[in-house]
């Protein structure tokens, strides 16, 4: 049978390459204009010298509690039935993916483009991508999964175990992997922004759910009190932009031979994972709506956490937040390539089990 009509994302989504480009424009301009609101804003922090910015903590918030909400954690139980498709995701996403991204960071940054970066620069810039390698899985992983006809259920299971995964392995990967780097990472804030950006939505997101579906159903939670967010979701992502770019004018407009460089790194990784995933899902027989999205779930990152934890690391100002930003700047539009290769090679799988 022909696939139905290709999907299409909703207007922000379809332009969301433009949008973000637009919310650079915008936060550099400020950044320039504003030099005295900006340092002001970057001042704001809860407590000092704790790293964390109040302003972008609470946009991040308002970003992540949405997606927190949408997870359902009765749905584990599904992956005894096909256990394939989660296997090799979880292998890609913590065995392969943050060890490939140091050592691309390392093969590109700090010994191809040694001539244009700095040693001090280049391992700041390597520590950014392996916190964003170390961080699987975004919000948007369930647009590319509806994109590819994925399984939604499985594509949920697979997003949820990722993020519980994330919640023990993610500080522990990304302290050895910098120590590796040369790069002193303090564990303890490391440890303050997982708590902060994973288990406190998390938490929340659990306790909402599961009392909303209780006294209100899943028929209205789900079509009447998470569709309340989507608005607040997008605000919350394009000021978060807006701020990040800001607070990164001077590295942006200084440095801007640097992002193309580092968009290197970040692309060849993307590729590679993606199409490491989906190899392994054809070789171990999943069917193609378990294996698109595992592909794309094993490429995309949750650069919500990344760009909040290396901010809170290094500063809004630093090659690593930089790093992480130019992830937010590569991901859309390398993501949909990732999804037209998938809908292209559908060919390659049996029916759907």
């Amino acid at each position: 049978m022909k696939r139905e009509e290709s999907k299409r994302l909703n207007f922000f989504e379809r332009y969301l390459s433009l949008w973000v480009l637009i919310c650079m424009v915008v936060g550099v301009a400020v950044g320039k204009l504003l030099p005295g609101l900006i340092a002001t804003l970057s001042g704001l922090e809860f407590g000092e010298g704790s790293q964390v910015n109040i302003p972008i903590a609470v946009l991040i918030w308002l970003m992540i509690y949405p997606m927190m909400l949408k997870i359902d954690f009765g749905s584990l139980g599904g992956i005894a039935k096909k256990p394939k498709g989660l296997i090799v995701t979880l292998f890609v996403n913590w065995l392969v993916k943050p060890f490939s991204m140091a050592l691309l960071a390392w093969v590109f940054l700090q010994n191809l483009f040694a001539p244009w970066i700095d040693v001090g620069t280049a391992r700041g810039y390597t520590a950014g991508l392996i916190i964003l390698a170390a961080a699987p899985c975004t919000a948007m992983v369930f647009v590319w999964s509806y994109l590819t006809d994925g399984d939604p259920a499985y594509t949920l299971v697979q997003v949820a175990v990722n993020d519980l995964i994330m919640l023990v392995a993610f500080a522990p990967i990304v302290m050895f992997l910098c120590g590796v780097a040369n790069v002193v990472v303090p564990s303890k804030v490391l440890v303050t922004s997982v708590v902060v950006f994973i288990v406190i939505p998390l938490a929340a997101g659990f306790l909402t759910r599961k009392g909303l579906l209780k006294s209100h159903g899943k028929e209205w939670f789900e079509g009447v009190f998470l569709p309340k967010f989507h608005p607040v979701t997008i605000g919350a992502l394009l000021a978060t932009l807006v701020l990040i770019f800001a607070f990164q004018a001077e590295n942006l407009t200084t440095k801007w031979f640097a992002v193309i460089l580092l968009a290197v790194p970040i692309m060849v990784q993307v590729y590679f994972n993606s199409g490491l995933t989906y190899m392994l899902m054809r070789l171990f027989k999943v069917p193609h709506n378990v294996a698109s999205p595992g592909a794309l779930i094993g490429a995309s990152n949750f650069f919500e956490l990344a760009v909040a934890v290396a901010i809170t690391l290094f500063g809004p100002g630093s090659g690593a937040a930089l790093a992480c930003v130019v992830g937010v700047l590569v991901e859309v539009p390398v993501m949909l390539s990732v999804c037209n290769v998938c809908n292209r090679t559908r060919g390659w799988y049996g029916p759907a089990a």
